[in-house]
């Protein structure tokens, strides 16, 4: 395919530059659709020339996942903006997938909604963060992207426009075929919009911080927590390596650095939200942050670009038993912070580790997490590393989703090999 007909198909193309790959795998062209039947058009050439593509929005997750197979055509979502349509009453947003999270929940919070996403990557599109099915903090009380979705467009491998689900909560008809969109890499269509349930800004935002030494503690505060009637928002754990010097906590739990920190979100009128985090401080002890205060590392990943980046899920109950086990495994505690009271945690180990070493790791904690329902996923590494690690471990149904990729992706044209199993 010319770099003219494409840019006739998508109304915007170019030729890649160093810069455009995924997880590694160089590309050839950018093509940049404005709209679904130009990003139509583009795959449709695509599959009869037989060129994959991998969708991007803003990049922030691009080297997630295992590397492709190979990239004919990165599709560029930065022109498949804004909001669509926005029903305050019905409190449903549909938007283009390449709009930014951060200026769609500015444009809601006009109205005072809001989308009750706050994924880790700041930057990421609306596209971005359902193909990774990436959540944060507030997956305690609203849950994943997908549990949000209430709508999807979106282009199959060839060509085909297709369309998941309506415009408001009560219709959803065709919703799993959204849900199998989220969290599919890119793998099974691109997504062009998306319509979201939405949920009213919170008055006030309260914060109680409160120190921590061992996964241990961290589960029992969690339990006292979760078996009160406070209605926490989301319960967050940040557990650094130990520094050489540890410092003493004070008797209330809110001891300076150097060990892990709890906080608790809680969320409401300006009364009821202070109310609830004065006695969860009387619960468990910790501090009240005034205005809304959250901790630096609130809502970020333990690991930066040179790390291997982990995601652990498991039963809240079975949390301690795994951060344990990833810290026998390394020979030394390792970072791990997310969402303590949903089990789901990101850990970092460090990047320029021996594979040998990495994998087994993987393998030690996995043998843990597979007798309690649990999964450990690498979602970003090294290119050296990425290669040669089994990112996903043992995955459930996977014989049906490469029945599913079979279906919605004979030709194997939409991001080749990057998601579980070589999908």
């Amino acid at each position: 395919m010319s770099l003219d007909a494409l840019a006739e198909a998508a109304g915007m193309a170019r030729a890649a530059g160093p810069a455009d790959a995924v997880g590694g795998c160089p590309a050839r062209f950018v093509a940049t659709p404005g709209r679904a039947d130009q990003l139509s058009a583009l795959l449709r050439q695509c599959a009869t020339e037989g060129l994959t593509a991998v969708p991007r929005g803003d990049g922030t997750k691009i080297d997630w996942g295992q590397q492709p197979t190979t990239v004919d055509v990165i599709v560029d979502t930065a022109r498949l903006t804004g909001v669509r349509e926005h029903s305050s009453a019905d409190l449903v947003v549909t938007v283009g997938a390449g709009t930014p999270l951060r200026a769609l929940q500015a444009t809601l919070g006009q109205s005072g909604q809001r989308i009750a996403l706050d994924p880790g990557s700041t930057e990421a599109t609306v596209g971005g963060i359902l193909a990774t099915n990436e959540a944060g903090p507030l997956s305690h009380t609203y849950g994943a992207p997908r549990d949000l979705l209430v709508g999807v467009q979106f282009v199959r491998a060839d060509g085909t426009v297709s369309r998941s689900g309506g415009k408001v909560v009560k219709d959803v008809a065709g919703y799993d075929l959204g849900k199998l969109l989220c969290g599919s890499y890119g793998t099974l269509g691109v997504i062009t919009e998306a319509t979201f349930r939405l949920h009213p800004l919170p008055i006030s935002r309260v914060f109680l911080i409160r120190s921590v030494s061992t996964p241990a503690e961290v589960d029992e505060l969690v339990g006292e927590m979760l078996d009160s009637r406070l209605a926490p928002t989301a319960i967050e754990v940040d557990l650094p390596p130990p520094v050489e010097r540890p410092v003493p906590r004070q008797l209330d739990g809110t001891g300076p650095s150097g060990s892990g920190t709890l906080a608790v979100l809680f969320e409401g009128s300006a009364l009821g939200a202070q109310a609830r985090a004065d006695a969860a401080a009387e619960l468990i002890g910790g501090r009240v942050c005034p205005e809304e205060q959250a901790p630096t590392w609130w809502g970020r990943y333990p690991f930066g670009p040179d790390d291997v980046g982990l995601r652990l899920s498991v039963p809240v109950a079975d949390l301690p038993a795994v951060i344990y086990a990833l810290g026998d495994a390394a020979g030394a505690p390792v970072p791990v912070r997310g969402a303590a009271g949903i089990g789901v945690v990101y850990a970092a180990l460090p990047g320029d580790l021996p594979v040998v070493r990495v994998a087994g790791v993987l393998d030690a904690v996995r043998r843990v997490l597979l007798a309690r329902s649990g999964s450990c996923e690498v979602l970003t590494a090294p290119e050296q590393l990425r290669a040669e690690l089994d990112l996903w471990g043992p995955v459930p149904g996977l014989e049906l989703m490469h029945r599913i990729k079979e279906q919605f992706d004979p030709q194997r044209l939409l991001s080749p090999g990057r998601f579980v199993g070589g999908i």
